[in-house]
């Protein structure tokens, strides 16, 4: 193969002055490669690029796994034409209901997550690619303020409900100093975001942890292609790409050895959550209880579908006997959807995931192998930048909950979305997943916290506009308020911190 230094190296000695210097062919073996996948129109401009833009050229085609990528494309493109298999709802016995759960239970489920916490047995992993685009934004959605009275970013919300469960693991466990539980949080960025995030948790020195307990590490890129499979180029030199879905999670979390490097740290549990819900419990306690007393591979925790046509996919059984793996919204039938549960009065079809997940170090092994062998990706139709102006293409994406139909056993944990699920999604003033509405979700939730802690408020505007925030750093779920708050009144809004 010709070296691309070779193509800036022409010696100009041998041109006349200011003539061009003659054209040189592509790199012979990279061109026969890509015509081996039926890719060589990425050269078609070759001799209308600049030497500087031919060796851009080929250090981006040389950049790309070739033959991983073919599988991708014939894989995802033949999947799309195979029959998907019937779904049926979700048996209740998968299924820990809010009104099923006894006190004892919680308590319970509470005390074994502290304590496999304390052992060092629970990783945080956070699905962080995105940019807060749809919020006006170019920053990732994690250094977001969302109007709370502290001014907080979603990322220093998260960062103190992770310092909160430690100092709650240390003290259940008798251990006295909190520097004694650690907890690690493994953050999936995109080539996106991957240096603002870094430069935010460095400018806020990591919210108070410690910086050696956060791991950054990137989602791949893949090419976006036309309907027929070939690569659309977004300039003539090249190859547009988009990052791979929250999914990508797995074949990253597998090529940057993180896998190992969680066994190393005698990790045995992984929750994982995505950036963009103000309201996310970070390392919840009861939900690893849960998950550890059910002795399953892979958990989710959902709420219940407010009503037929809402935009939220959901958890199904793919065929008789099946595995339980999620439906988008988009390819619910309208009749199923709002088909009803005779014996529950629920819908049929009506546990939401809303990417609140936990996995066994085990199973994510697993999963990594099983999404890499199969190679089957999602194909979104978009508009891709390319050197035609913006044309209708296909990104190829992998989501989070592709790792359910791998799983032999899965439990769904419901849990209120007025408690957990505050989705920060579209800019203010739009009609839902505002900053605004996460905000109010926020503050309604801990006002109820303080009044039943003995609390009391006043206000200026109306109690519905406002409310108060309470500091993860005093407490995680609504607890240990009451030397805080009983009978004092305070005035909304405003943060309660110690």
């Amino acid at each position: 193969m010709r070296e691309p230094a070779m193509v800036e190296g022409i010696d100009s000695n041998a041109a006349a002055p200011g003539a061009l210097p003659p054209p040189t062919s592509p790199p012979q073996a990279l061109l026969e490669r890509l015509k081996d996948y039926g890719q060589e129109d990425a050269f078609a401009l070759w001799d209308e690029l600049s030497p500087e833009e031919r060796h851009l050229l080929v250090k981006d085609i040389e950049s790309l796994d070739l033959l991983r990528i073919d599988r991708i494309i014939r894989c995802s493109l033949r999947s799309q034409a195979l029959p998907v298999a019937a779904i049926e709802p979700v048996p209740e016995s998968c299924v820990s209901s809010v009104e099923e759960r006894t006190m004892e239970e919680r308590e319970r489920w509470w005390k074994m997550g502290l304590k496999a916490i304390s052992e060092g047995k629970l990783a945080v992993l956070l699905l962080s690619g995105g940019q807060g685009t749809r919020l006006g934004s170019s920053d990732p959605k994690g250094c977001i303020n969302i109007g709370l009275p502290s001014g907080k970013s979603l990322f220093q919300l998260q960062a103190e409900r992770i310092l909160c469960v430690q100092r709650l693991a240390a003290q259940a466990m008798n251990e006295g100093s909190t520097g004694s539980v650690t907890i690690h949080w493994y953050i999936m960025t995109s080539p996106f975001t991957d240096d603002a995030t870094r430069k935010f948790f460095e400018s806020h020195k990591y919210f108070g942890l410690e910086a050696d307990q956060v791991t950054f590490f990137q989602q791949g890129t893949i090419p976006c292609i036309s309907k027929d499979g070939r690569y659309i180029m977004e300039t003539p030199f090249k190859v547009a790409k988009s990052p791979d879905g929250n999914g990508g999670v797995y074949s990253a979390l597998k090529s940057s050895r993180l896998l190992e490097d969680m066994a190393t740290r005698g990790v045995k549990y992984i929750d994982c959550y995505g950036v963009d819900n103000a309201l996310v419990r970070v390392a919840d306690p009861t939900f690893l209880g849960y998950f550890i007393d059910k002795g399953v591979a892979a958990a989710a925790k959902v709420v219940r579908k407010a009503y037929p046509q809402e935009k939220v996919g959901v958890f199904v059984r793919r065929g008789k006997g099946g595995p339980l793996t999620v439906v988008e919204y988009s390819e619910l039938d309208a009749s199923l959807a709002s088909a009803i549960n005779q014996q529950t009065g629920r819908l049929r079809f009506c546990w939401s995931n809303v990417c609140l997940h936990m996995f066994t170090l085990d199973f994510l092994n697993q999963v990594a192998n099983g999404l890499e062998k199969d190679s089957i990706y999602h194909l979104a139709e978009k508009k891709i930048p390319s050197i035609h102006g913006y044309t209708m293409g296909l990104k190829l994406e992998q989501f989070i909950f592709d790792a359910f139909p791998y799983a032999p056993s899965t439990a769904l944990f419901e849990v209120l979305r007025e408690e957990e699920f505050a989705p920060v999604k579209n800019a203010n003033g739009s009609n839902y997943d505002t900053p605004d509405s996460a905000r109010l979700l926020v503050l309604r939730l801990h006002t109820r916290w303080v009044v039943a802690a003995g609390g009391f408020l006043t206000h200026s505007v109306p109690l519905y506009a406002t409310g108060v925030e309470v500091s993860p750093l005093c407490s995680y779920a609504g607890e240990n308020l009451e030397s805080i708050c009983r009978g004092r009144t305070f005035h909304a809004p405003c943060e309660i911190a110690f």
